[in-house]
């Protein structure tokens, strides 16, 4: 099993629609996917028709309590779901108080390894503590970059808050930087792309702008693939899924029913 965390501090990046869709591409694959909302703000949840879930059904008894398990998953589009609630906004200030609380979605992954292939996490727009948990739990990073000048000038912040959480994982690394909402027509988005290419490695290939689809297949709930499978955004989506299946080197298991 590995564990990819979609990592930004700063919103607006795409985390929540790339982990939905690659995780379902994947799926569709053959891969046992596990998706965890750790964002108070849902919107994956939303998205899946999982919102307003009780306490329970999210991470946050595993984020203030060690021993704490994962709760039982939703099923959802052939993968699984540990859905959040704008409650477990919450479990901040209890993780504040417990030492070594950043790592315990990590171990307690450790006890379902055998029965995925991949994990997702969507992870908040900020830098508190649940963002940090998300990212102490990941095998990689992988890190959507607007080819906006906000996306170019969040990288020193993504980077260093990466140098932080190595002390504690010294192994923990970006599996993949993806250029998000790129619009090939702007001079300015051409430029950023550039730019990205000449400090980032590994670099995915563009995510072209296409708010349409994007927002049409979230107000009906569907991933890109099952609302507009033969769109130019289901495309990138199947690539961006190869690019992530290869350098996370993925493995498939027994697929799930």
């Amino acid at each position: 099993m590995r564990t990819l965390t979609f990592f930004n501090h700063a919103g607006g990046a795409a985390k929540t629609s790339l982990a939905l869709n690659v995780g379902h591409a994947l799926s569709r694959d053959g891969y046992r996917v596990l998706l965890v909302d750790l964002d108070p703000q849902a919107n994956l949840s939303t998205w899946l028709g999982h919102s307003l879930v009780p306490d329970a059904q999210t991470a946050f008894d595993t984020a203030v309590n060690s021993e704490a398990r994962l709760p039982a998953p939703q099923q959802v589009h052939g993968m699984h779901l540990i859905p959040s609630n704008l409650h477990l906004a919450l479990s901040e200030g209890q993780m504040m108080a417990q030492e070594g609380s950043t790592l315990n979605l990590r171990y307690a992954l450790d006890e379902v390894k055998s029965e995925y292939d991949v994990v997702l996490v969507d992870s908040p727009p900020s830098l508190g503590k649940l963002a940090v948990m998300a990212a102490l739990a990941a095998d990689q990073l992988i890190v959507p970059v607007p080819t906006r000048a906000k996306g170019l000038n969040g990288l020193p912040g993504v980077l260093a808050a990466l140098n932080t959480y190595r002390r504690l994982r010294p192994d923990l690394r970006v599996g993949l930087f993806v250029p998000t909402l790129y619009d090939s027509r702007n001079s300015h988005d051409r430029d950023v792309l550039e730019a990205l290419r000449a400090q980032l490695q590994p670099l995915a290939a563009p995510l072209s702008y296409r708010p349409a689809t994007w927002n049409d297949s979230a107000g009906t709930g569907e991933p890109i693939l099952v609302y507009s499978p033969s769109s130019p955004a289901a495309a990138e989506v199947k690539r961006l899924a190869q690019e992530i299946e290869q350098t996370a080197a993925l493995t498939r298991g027994v697929t799930h029913g």
